[in-house]
């Protein structure tokens, strides 16, 4: 593929995503500076790499289990060990360096365990996590932009309950880098995930009889990538998250807020919702003052461009039935879910856990249930 000229469609889809990442970055630096433009930048490698290496935390959730491969899920400890070790001393000491950094420490209870366990369910259902659909639908998949919608819509249909369900019991945020300081966190983030890494590799190779040889690197330019070069790219683009942005990456909330965006467009006054009382100004203003948003944006871009890259951007329009419902369905319940559970895969497991707060450990635990249950929805559904 390295030596194999592009198609001119596919030279064409390069040339318009260059251009679009350049226009987002220049209205994001119009609405609010250097480093939202930053963020657009941080976006669209995130979906570059994403995209290479099909970096999705769906799929590996699901093999683990259907498969008995669990090469994704240690390429996700890779990812949180890597970032942690960066983030960890960034939220202690960071301020001390002029580089003040906050965290997502939030406390995990009935309401974001019930919101978990739907976002698992509906990620196996709309067939990708809140980063999956986002690269995939920039990659270019029709069913994806059906599960984007439908997930928009269920995280502005939640901000409408979320005080009612803010009511119910939950536990007190815990923070362990506060705790135990930023070295004996990590230790034990890295015991914990390695502890969980060998379990992996023992299922693996009483399935297998080995350790299955792991996806390799074709081009960097074009791909794929193997699983841990995705792992070492996502990480940059976290600690890079922290660094510019100043706390962890998240995408949802631009959801939400797109969501509240079109509602209010469409009169529906939801400025009057607690959720959004407050943010009036956030409701109406530029979307490109949203630092979330920018960064979708840029994951978009950055995974069209990496599918022309590939030769592989070509749309298909047509859906089944089937997979019309499921993405509905799917990206429903991951847009209610994640305003629930403080955030996806992304904002509450990755955004928690390099946080060293106890929520993204709960939230991984709920999350993976609800995914083995809709990996057998998916299983009777004949969805593979």
């Amino acid at each position: 593929m390295t030596n194999v000229s592009l198609p001119a469609s596919q030279r064409l889809a390069v040339i318009g995503a260059a251009i679009a990442l350049g226009l987002v970055a220049a209205l994001a630096y119009g609405a609010s500076g250097p480093k939202q433009a930053g963020a657009v930048l941080i976006g669209a490698l995130a979906g570059l790499a994403l995209y290479h290496a099909s970096f999705g935390f769906t799929a590996a959730w699901r093999h683990i289990v259907t498969e008995k491969k669990g090469t994704g899920l240690r390429a996700q400890f890779v990812l949180l060990l890597l970032t942690s070790a960066i983030s960890f001393p960034l939220i202690a000491w960071g301020s001390d360096f002029g580089l003040p950094t906050g965290a997502y420490v939030f406390p995990f209870g009935v309401a974001a365990a019930i919101g978990a366990f739907m976002f698992g369910v509906g990620m196996q259902l709309g067939g990708g996590c809140a980063s999956g659909t986002l690269f995939t639908a920039g990659g270019g998949s029709t069913r994806m932009m059906v599960t984007l919608v439908a997930f928009i819509l269920g995280s502005v249909i939640a901000t409408a309950h979320l005080h009612l369900w803010s009511a119910l019991p939950a536990l007190p945020a815990v923070s362990i880098v506060t705790t135990f300081g930023p070295v004996l966190a990590f230790l034990l983030t890295a015991l914990v995930l390695g502890a969980i890494a060998l379990l992996t590799i023992v299922i693996e190779r009483k399935a297998h009889g080995q350790l299955l040889e792991p996806r390799k690197t074709g081009s960097l330019l074009r791909g794929p990538w193997s699983p841990m070069l995705g792992a070492v790219m996502i990480a940059v683009v976290s600690v890079l998250t922290f660094l510019v942005v100043g706390r962890p990456w998240g995408i949802t909330s631009g959801f939400a807020l797109w969501g509240a965006k079109i509602f209010h467009a469409a009169g529906i006054p939801v400025e009057t919702w607690p959720f959004w009382q407050g943010q009036v100004a956030a409701i109406e203003g530029s979307v490109f003052k949203d630092v979330t948003s920018v960064m979708n944006f840029g994951i978009l871009i950055g995974a069209f461009a990496a599918a022309a890259l590939a030769g592989k951007f070509s749309p298909v329009w047509k859906l089944s039935g089937k997979d019309l419902a499921t993405a509905i369905i799917g990206g429903l319940l991951m847009g209610y879910g994640a305003r629930l559970a403080f955030g996806c895969n992304i904002g509450a497991y990755l955004g928690g856990i390099v946080s060293g707060s106890l929520h993204g450990w709960l939230w991984l635990v709920f999350g993976f249930l609800g995914s083995l249950l809709g990996t057998r929805f998916r299983l009777k559904l004949g969805m593979g």
